[in-house]
C-alpha cells in the first residue's frame, strides 16, 4: 500500500512550507475534509495532502466494503483491534509522510490530521514515528492499540503538540472514549490541548475556528 495510496492535493500557494496530512473517517473519502483547507487563514504556504483510505470489509457493519483505514471489530469493546489493519495503514502514513520530506518539508514542518479512524490513525501513527512531526489534529477519535504504546513511542515525538477535539453528544464514539485517550496521554507525559463541542460525531464552525487557531500559532 504505502506511497501507492491515492490523494488529493491542494496547495493554498505556490511555494509551501509546510504540509498537513488529513485522514478521512470510515466511508468517506479524502474529498470529505478538502474544503476545509481555503478556510483555516493560515499564514504561510501550505500543501494539503488528502488520502483516500483502501476498501475494504467493515465487520460492524456487516462486512460491507468501504474505505477503511482498518476494520472495526466493535464499538462496544476496545480491547478488540484489528492491529494488523491499523499498522497497514500507520506505514502507508509514514510513507506519505517520507513523500513530502522528499519534496522539501522538513519533518517538524508536517502535521498529521485526521477525523475518526483517520484520527486515530493520525495518533498512532505521529507517536511513533522516528522524526519529530509539527502537530497532531485528533478530531472526534480515541487512541488505538494504547496497550502498545509504551514500548512503541519514539521520543521525537513526546514533546509534539496534540489538538484532540470531540463531540458532548457523539453518539458514534463517544466522548469519554476520547477523554480515556486524552488522559492515557496526559499520563505519558504528552502536552494535549482538549476541546469539547455540543455536536455529534461531525465538525462545526467553532471546531474549525479553534483548528484554525491552534495551527496559525505552530506556523507562524
Amino acid at each position: 500500500m504505502g506511497a501507492g495510496l491515492e490523494t488529493i492535493e491542494i496547495a493554498t500557494g505556490d511555494a509551501p512550507e509546510a504540509s498537513i496530512i488529513w485522514l478521512h473517517g470510515l466511508g468517506a473519502d479524502g474529498n470529505d475534509f478538502a474544503p476545509i483547507a481555503p478556510q483555516l487563514g493560515l499564514p504561510c504556504d501550505v500543501r494539503f495532502v488528502f488520502p483516500h483510505a483502501p476498501i475494504r470489509a467493515v465487520t460492524i457493519n456487516n462486512g460491507a466494503r468501504m474505505r477503511a483505514w482498518y476494520d472495526i471489530l466493535s464499538l462496544a469493546r476496545t480491547d478488540i483491534e484489528d492491529e494488523a489493519g491499523i499498522r497497514e495503514s500507520a506505514a502507508a502514513v509514514a510513507a506519505l509522510i517520507d513523500a513530502e520530506r522528499d519534496r522539501g518539508i522538513a519533518s517538524e514542518r508536517i502535521f498529521l490530521a485526521g477525523f475518526s479512524q483517520g484520527g486515530a490513525i493520525a495518533l498512532h501513527q505521529g507517536l511513533r514515528h522516528p522524526e519529530p512531526l509539527a502537530g497532531i489534529l485528533a478530531l472526534s477519535t480515541y487512541l488505538p492499540l494504547s496497550w502498545t504504546l509504551d514500548d512503541e513511542k519514539h521520543a521525537a515525538n513526546q514533546n509534539t503538540p496534540i489538538f484532540m477535539a470531540h463531540g458532548s453528544v457523539d453518539n458514534v464514539l463517544p466522548e469519554k472514549l476520547g477523554l480515556v485517550s486524552r488522559e492515557a496521554l496526559l499520563q505519558r507525559g504528552y502536552g494535549v490541548e482538549w476541546q469539547s463541542y455540543p455536536m455529534p460525531h461531525s465538525v462545526c464552525p467553532e471546531e474549525i475556528a479553534d483548528i484554525s487557531r491552534w495551527l496559525r500559532t505552530r506556523l507562524s
